[in-house]
């Protein structure tokens, strides 16, 4: 509580001292600059992958978005002070048939390899992080890391072994379901199906903990998350989700869920997909109302339990913020706003990399080594 109110008190002060022209906006500046060569950068979700698979789209490059639509490439990310970002296997829901999880496996591969493919043409721009000593060294020689998570669990179909297959390419989280019902759970814009999890979805919960994956609950359904959180072993994340109080989707998490979430040691990455940020007003959400989603988090969850997952290149981005050449944007807003370099620290990676620790630290304790 004194935590909170320290923030909101600062917050005031610096809002009252902006209005009297007493705070140099390019103090501020050279400070977000300062901190951005200090700390890790990562951001849980982008969907840039769907952009790789198109003919003559070069990631080296830097696009214009008002052309092309792009919010997301190497030049953009280092301008943007961005030093990892998590991206997306996505295959939207299809057919739950044979032939369907066929196809989506397929799909998935070709974006599994159309990220390789960048990282072979362009290793002196990025490397793959398949764990958060990967991302601290590739900062360090100056290269962008490059996560991998998948998004909708529909390619693992009803076959958990796809799921090490899929861990063993660099996967490091699975978006549960998207928005409709798969053979894992209910999503939060379907129908009630499964009433939460599936058996089947329980065996994958208990798998993903086994080996290590994070669980990702953003798009599933409330009563799935409160099933996920009942048997997962590990924190689990939601990789882009945000305040239900402050915008009311079915996609955010409402103030019980969030601290379900604390309780659980998890964290929730705020996302930039207008809809999720202020639904009553599309196309008009800034920065602004993103740092007061992770303003109200910060009040409900804890600052432990926050962290960035744009969306970029999935519908992400807002006035202020609209590419990853922006990013820099929220840290002066959170600057402005009272946080300290170690709450910035903690929000923009700090806290998403401590879970992967803890659930990979779990997972070693569900697979002792064998004495045989």
């Amino acid at each position: 509580m004194k935590r909170v109110s320290f923030i909101i008190l600062a917050s005031f002060l610096l809002h009252t001292l902006n209005s009297f022209g007493q705070v140099n906006s390019s103090d501020l500046e050279k400070k977000v600059e300062k901190i951005h060569r200090r700390i890790l950068t990562v951001d849980s979700h982008i969907d840039t992958p769907q952009r790789l698979m198109d003919k003559g789209f070069d990631i080296s490059k830097r696009h214009d978005q008002q052309k092309d639509h792009s919010k997301v490439d190497f030049p953009r990310m280092r301008e943007g002070g961005m030093d990892a970002s998590f991206f997306a296997v996505f295959v939207s829901q299809d057919r739950r048939t044979q032939e369907g999880y066929f196809q989506a496996k397929l799909r998935a591969d070709a974006l599994f390899n159309s990220i390789y493919a960048v990282l072979a043409r362009f290793p002196e721009e990025a490397g793959l992080a398949i764990s958060p000593a990967d991302a601290y060294r590739l900062k360090k020689h100056g290269k962008r890391a490059i996560f991998i998570g998948m998004e909708n669990g529909y390619p693992i179909g009803n076959d958990l072994s796809l799921i090490q297959i899929y861990y063993s390419k660099g996967a490091r989280y699975i978006t549960l379901c998207h928005t409709r019902n798969n053979d894992i759970c209910d999503s939060s814009t379907d129908s009630t199906e499964n009433n939460g999890l599936s058996e089947f979805g329980r065996s994958v919960v208990k798998f993903m903990n086994k080996i290590g994956m994070m669980v990702d609950v953003s798009h599933i359904s409330d009563k799935s998350f409160y099933d996920v959180i009942a048997l997962s072993k590990a924190p689990v994340i939601a990789s882009h989700s945000c305040a239900r109080a402050l915008c009311d989707n079915p996609r955010n998490m409402d103030d019980d869920m969030l601290r379900t979430l604390a309780k659980n040691g998890g964290v929730i990455q705020v996302c930039f997909l207008n809809a999720y940020v202020k639904k009553h007003d599309p196309n008009t959400a800034t920065v602004s109302d993103v740092v007061d989603h992770i303003d109200h988090i910060v009040r409900v969850a804890g600052i432990n339990h926050v962290g960035i997952g744009s969306d970029f290149d999935g519908g992400g981005g807002v006035i202020g913020c609209s590419d990853v050449s922006q990013m820099k944007n929220i840290t002066l807003e959170l600057l402005k706003r009272g946080y300290t370099i170690r709450d910035i620290r903690k929000i923009w990676g700090e806290n998403l990399m401590r879970v992967m620790k803890k659930v990979s630290k779990i997972s070693r304790k569900l697979n002792p080594p064998c004495n045989c």
